[in-house]
Order: C-alpha cells, then sequence, then structure tokens
C-alpha cells in the first residue's frame, strides 16, 4: 500500500494535514521527528514525506530540526509553514524575521506555471499564519509563488523534489490547497490513490488484534457515534473478550438511557452490563461549579466505575474509549495548550487500574470516524448521530449541577430537539442542544413577576468539529422552540440563541 510520511514538527495541524492526504486517498502515517530516521524513512518505502508547520523560528537552536541526509533519499519532500522554513535552512538558504508583524489570515497569492501548481490560476487566497519568512531561496530552489509581504511563498527544486510552501495548504481557507496537494501527491510523488476506509478499518483491526492478543477490553460504552465505532472495531478484534460497560451517570438526554439499553443489548447481549451510578455522579458534584473540576471529577468516577466492575469480572486487562483527536488536541497535547479537559483524555486520573489504555480513534477527526462506522456496517442512525460530551449534560448546566436543574435542562433540550427533527432545516446543523445557563432573569407569568432561569440554544455545522460555524435557523424554529420551553418548563423566563463560531468560542460552554 503506497503511504506519505507527515513528519510532526510540533504544529497543531500534522492530524488535518494527514486527514486531507487520505480524503485524496492516498495512506498518511504521523511520526514525530525524532522518533525515524532518514534511512527508516527510506526503508518503510513511503512515496513522500510532509514537514509539518510548528510554534518555532528555525534558526533558534532549541528549535526542531532533522537529519539533511533526508534531502539525498530521493523521495519528494513538501514543507509547509515550518517545515517550508526548515526545508530552506537544511539546503543552505535563510530565513529572518519578518520586518513587520508577519502575515496572518487570508492572503492573495500569485503563483507561477509549474506542477505543484498545475490547475491553481495565478491569482488565489491563501491561509498564512508566520512570522518568520525566507529571505534568501537555498541553491538550487525556484521561487514559485509570492505575496505582497512574502517574497518566497513557495519554493521547489525539480531535481530533487523538494518543495516548500509558507501557506497552509491543508485549510479551507487556502482556495486550492486541496489542488496543491493532490499535485504533490499524484504528480509528484506518483500516487496512484489506492486506499480507501476500508483499508484503515482492515489495518485498525490486525493492528488491535496482534496489541490485545489474548488480553481481556473493557469499553467505556456511552452509545455515541465514537464509542460505538470503537465497540465494533475492538469487537472485530478481540471478539468474546470484549466486555462493554455503560455507566448511567445521572448526565443523560431524556431517554438516553433507554435508547442505549435497546440499541446495544441485541449486539452485545450479556456482554453489555449497565451501571446505575447516577447517586455517587451527583453526590461527587455536588457544590461543584468550576467546569475544569466538573471534568476531573466525572472522569475520576468515571474509572472509578469501570474499575470496579473489571474486579466482578476478575483481572480485565485493557481499558479502551472512544477518544478522537480534537478531544486530544483540546486537553493539550505535547506542548499546545489546554482548552478543555476531555473525561477521557485530560480528566484521567493519573493512576488507573488497568495495564493498558486502548484508544483506536484517537488518530481520527469526527467525520472519519462517520466513514469508519459506514465502513464497519453500523446502522446509519448510530453513525449520524449527533456528538454527546463525555461528562454529558454537566457541562450544559452552568453552575452547580443539581437533579432539579438537570431535569429542568433535559425538558429544554428534549424541546429543542424535536422542534430542529420536525423542520429539517436546510442545512441541518452538525450538532444541536440546550445549555441551562447561570443567568437569572426577571419574566411575566400570567398576571405576575417571575424570576426565573435562562436557557441558551446551540446549533453549529461543521465537518470536523476542530472549526465550527453558528447555524442559522429559521426564526420561525427558534419561536416555536422558545415559546414551548418557556410554557412547558417550570422556572424558566428566558431563552436566548448562542451565534458565537469555533473559535473563538468552543461548540460546548464548558
Amino acid at each position: 500500500m503506497e503511504k506519505i510520511l507527515v513528519l510532526d514538527f510540533g504544529g497543531q495541524y500534522n492530524q488535518l494535514i494527514a486527514r486531507r492526504v487520505r480524503e485524496l486517498h492516498v495512506f498518511a502515517e504521523i511520526k514525530a521527528y525524532d522518533r525515524i530516521a532518514p534511512a527508516q524513512i527510506l526503508e518503510e518505502g513511503y512515496r513522500g514525506v510532509i514537514f509539518t508547520g510548528g510554534p518555532n523560528s528555525v534558526y533558534d537552536s532549541a528549535s526542531p530540526h532533522y537529519d539533511p541526509a533526508v534531502l539525498e533519499l530521493g523521495i519528494p519532500i513538501l514543507g509547509i509553514c515550518y517545515g517550508d522554513q526548515l526545508l530552506a535552512w537544511m539546503s543552505g538558504g535563510e530565513v529572518s524575521p519578518a520586518a513587520q508583524a508577519g502575515e496572518y489570515g487570508k492572503t492573495e497569492l500569485t503563483a507561477e506555471e509549474h506542477p505543484l501548481f498545475r490547475g491553481v490560476p495565478r491569482k488565489s487566497v491563501c491561509w498564512m499564519s508566520h512570522r518568520d519568512y525566507i529571505s534568501r531561496t537555498p541553491p538550487g530552489f525556484c521561487t514559485l509563488a509570492v505575496t505582497d509581504h512574502c517574497p518566497c511563498a513557495a519554493m521547489g527544486d525539480d531535481r530533487r523534489k523538494l518543495y516548500g510552501v509558507q501557506f497552509h495548504p491543508e485549510v479551507t481557507h487556502t482556495e486550492y490547497g486541496g489542488t496543491i496537494l493532490h499535485n504533490f501527491l499524484y504528480d509528484i510523488c506518483g500516487c496512484r490513490g489506492d486506499w480507501s476506509m476500508e483499508d484503515y478499518a482492515e489495518r485498525a483491526v490486525e493492528g488491535l488484534r496482534e496489541r490485545l492478543r489474548d488480553k481481556t477490553v473493557l469499553l467505556a460504552l456511552s452509545g455515541g457515534v465514537d464509542s460505538s465505532v470503537a465497540a465494533l472495531l475492538l469487537h472485530r478484534a478481540v471478539g468474546e473478550r470484549l466486555r462493554c460497560v455503560f455507566v448511567d451517570h445521572g448526565l443523560l438526554r431524556k431517554g438516553e438511557a433507554a435508547l442505549v439499553e435497546r440499541t446495544f443489548r441485541p449486539l452485545f447481549g450479556e456482554k453489555l452490563i449497565c451501571v446505575d451510578a447516577r447517586e455517587r455522579f451527583l453526590t461527587a458534584l455536588a457544590g461543584v461549579t468550576e467546569p475544569e473540576r466538573k471534568r476531573k471529577i466525572i472522569g475520576e468516577a468515571f474509572i472509578r466505575v469501570f474499575e470496579a466492575e473489571a474486579k466482578k469480572l476478575g483481572h480485565v486487562n485493557a481499558l479502551a474509549q472512544g477518544t478522537i483527536y480534537p478531544d486530544v488536541i483540546e486537553s493539550g497535547r505535547g506542548d499546545s495548550a489546554v482548552i478543555k479537559s476531555h473525561h477521557n483524555v485530560g480528566g484521567l486520573p493519573a493512576v488507573i487500574d488497568f495495564d493498558e489504555l486502548a484508544e483506536p480513534l484517537r488518530e481520527l477527526f469526527k467525520d472519519e470516524v462517520r466513514r469508519l462506522g459506514e465502513a464497519l456496517g453500523l446502522p446509519h442512525e448510530l453513525v449520524w448521530r449527533q456528538p454527546f460530551p463525555g461528562p454529558g449534560l454537566a457541562v450544559r448546566v452552568l453552575g452547580e449541577v443539581t437533579e432539579e436543574r438537570l431535569s429542568r435542562l433535559r425538558e429544554a433540550d428534549a424541546i429543542f430537539r424535536e422542534e430542529i427533527a420536525a423542520a429539517r432545516p436546510d442545512p441541518m446543523p452538525d450538532q444541536y442542544f440546550a445549555v441551562l445557563t447561570d443567568a437569572r432573569s426577571v419574566g411575566v407569568q400570567g398576571d405576575g413577576r417571575s424570576y426565573g432561569d435562562t436557557v441558551a440554544l446551540r446549533a453549529v455545522s461543521t465537518d470536523d468539529f476542530m472549526t465550527a460555524a453558528w447555524t442559522r435557523l429559521p426564526y420561525e424554529l427558534l419561536e416555536r422552540a422558545s415559546s414551548r420551553i418557556t410554557n412547558e418548563v417550570p422556572g424558566v423566563t428566558r431563552v436566548v440563541y448562542d451565534i458565537s463560531s469555533k473559535p473563538p468560542a468552543t461548540v460546548e460552554w464548558e
């Protein structure tokens, strides 16, 4: 199978680059720059190498560098952002701080005619994010594109098939980024595009089968897309040695526990273990209002429940979870910042009573998980369920989590989802839910004054959940939802609609 190596130099977009490559039907593997030598790259048969971006300056001695021998392997290389500057630095060029503050955001690109830019107009829009620039092109390289503030926005050495772009072709803001990546993969690396999600599923199952040989696995099954796909992968890999535990932590949507039982009992039979832990979680959360503390408490409680169930089953070797890549990024990875701790990543306690942790989806984005689910034959209604956070309604109840406040939110959320399901707006949002805020306001009900809670409605459209745009729902739909919530849910006097995109907001409020 043909494959491309994405060499990671610490940037946030290494997974997105790999994802774009896979979308073009070429398998991509990500490896840290200090974990693979040039000789190994040759031995493993990569068709090409992509140097990723990163937050450093190449002229800083503490920044990540690589063995220049990679340039003489005869394998095509594409450097992106920091990877472009590193390629120039390694080849004898110069990289300098920008005289201004650098370039950030959408920028007009002027490109020369070249195989890397085949199908790209002379003038197009690219996405820049850099404070350094290539001030002198390396020997043997030609400048292939420029911007107003970047005299070498792209460069290439056709003899050695070495290319670099200062901008980010992997993001959708670059108009012809997909075309540029396609040209590199097919015209320069000679790829045929013989990879599919079915291939990935097969490799994932084989990898899990080898890694978990003769081991008993306990899967945290929430009933969401991620854990459901993980369940099928693991079931194919370890068969009867898989046990699925569904924990009703009292933080679920209306009717959720019954739905999980109804859906998965026919698939897993007695291997599905349902645990009623509502009292335990609500007791642990009593009086807690800080979002990160909530997540840590829930992560701790989840693990302890799983440990207790594992002891009932005898020794269980591995705990499995449906962690996906956006969870990993937001919980902090390497030098990246923690945005919020996910209960199944940053929310895990330091010590867990399992030999190992298996997360078969942690390198995939949400849309890839859905495609994998389809490839595995997961029912359509499960594949396309909207995401639900592991901490559940605890991160949608702002402030203290109590049964009364949870009940209020469940009813409001159910009404909102019912109205969207009935209206089927176009476009249909990818995720939509209600939030019980900690804001209270004056209202009028009947002939008297009331003072109650404010419910916020949230709907977003996205393909990867790394970024998301708020959905323009019809006013009529919002009016019906608001009217029903304020009339049918006791204690709610006001409904507002969240029009924040990600970034700067996140999809969830906490």
